[in-house]
């Protein structure tokens, strides 16, 4: 297999993850930034450290990725390479128009495109992909929602005698460790399926004699998240932290810490799921206790949407880049 197609796939990989993390900073530091509890440098700095060390505590969701949706022996440096470059390209595509769509869905839709355009669709794990993305995809947002809520209402109730200045001013501060748990959060789930598709194009090309996932192929992951969340991706920070829903220091804190906690359980079990689907509904949650008109429901429809089409757009775009790229480098 040729070194130099490795490298362009690895070279893509990152590239893939530093757009993740510019595309995704949102997910961490949206609420944070709208409510003015942190400046946007402070913020992104945070936020790119945070999602560093998420990234390195562990594998679980690199192994699903890698070992989980689709057989391994289907997988070659070309359909690695048109499932990274259909996922690179959704991800500017939803990033132009600030829409917060799942990086997530993208690669594995890549992925799932790719394979079934080089060998068939008996390649693809579907079993896996409905029990590690699908129902994950479905439930976690729910619980979000329903964590969002219930978590803004004991709050609000709990302070709900302190002077307005004062919990403002208190939970602006407890908004920079929440925001930084839902920056480790996303590192400890995003970062990992980088990982894992890396992992994947060094066992087709005979680098290691089974899946796992080198310390260096680590470090260069959770570094290159950290520099794309330090880029930064203003278009989606206004989208979720200024559009959806408008945020109070109470409320932000409410979002970032329920999303948090459902994204470490993910991690832990091994569910690849969206932190921008998670994030989004806990936002969605927080602001339907007030009223549920302080949702902005027309643009909640246009965020759905784009959570459903993202899938098989990216698993359309990629076999349509692997029947272009797949004569010029082998399958």
């Amino acid at each position: 297999m040729s070194a130099s197609l490795l490298f362009v796939v690895i070279a893509t990989a990152l590239l893939f993850d530093f757009t993740n993390g510019f595309h995704d900073s949102a997910n961490a530091i949206a609420t944070s930034i709208s409510t003015r509890a942190l400046s946007p440098t402070v913020a992104l700095a945070m936020a790119a450290v945070a999602n560093i060390f998420g990234a390195l505590i562990s594998t679980e969701v690199a192994a699903t990725l890698g070992k989980g949706i689709v057989e391994t022996g289907a997988v070659t440096q070309s359909v690695v390479l048109a499932a990274l470059i259909a996922a690179v390209g959704w991800n500017f595509i939803t990033w132009y128009f600030g829409i917060p769509s799942s990086s997530s869905h993208a690669l594995i839709g890549g992925l799932v495109g790719a394979v079934g355009t080089a060998t068939s669709s008996a390649q693809v794990k579907w079993t896996g992909i409905l029990e590690k993305v699908v129902i994950p995809t479905v439930t976690s947002p729910i619980i979000g929602l329903i964590m969002g809520g219930l978590l803004a209402t004991a709050l609000y109730w709990t302070f709900r005698r302190m002077r307005p200045h004062t919990a403002s001013v208190g939970f602006r501060r407890a908004q920079t460790i929440s925001a930084a748990l839902m920056a480790f959060s996303h590192g400890s789930n995003d970062a990992q399926k980088t990982m894992g598709v890396i992992a994947l194009a060094l066992l087709a090309a005979g680098r290691i004699p089974q899946f796992t996932v080198p310390l260096w192929v680590k470090l260069a992951s959770a570094a290159a998240m950290g520099l794309g969340t330090f880029s930064g991706g203003k278009r989606i920070i206004r989208t979720l932290g200024m559009k959806l829903v408008k945020l109070q220091p109470i409320d932000g804190f409410a979002a970032e810490t329920a999303a948090s906690v459902v994204l470490l359980g993910t991690a832990h079990l091994g569910f690849p799921v969206s932190t921008t689907h998670v994030i989004t509904s806990s936002i969605m949650g927080v602001g339907a206790t007030k009223r549920l008109s302080a949702v902005r429901w027309g643009l909640t429809l246009n965020i759905l949407v784009a959570w459903l089409v993202t899938l098989p757009m990216a698993a359309a775009i990629a076999a349509v880049v692997y029947k272009v790229i797949a004569p010029v480098a082998g399958r």
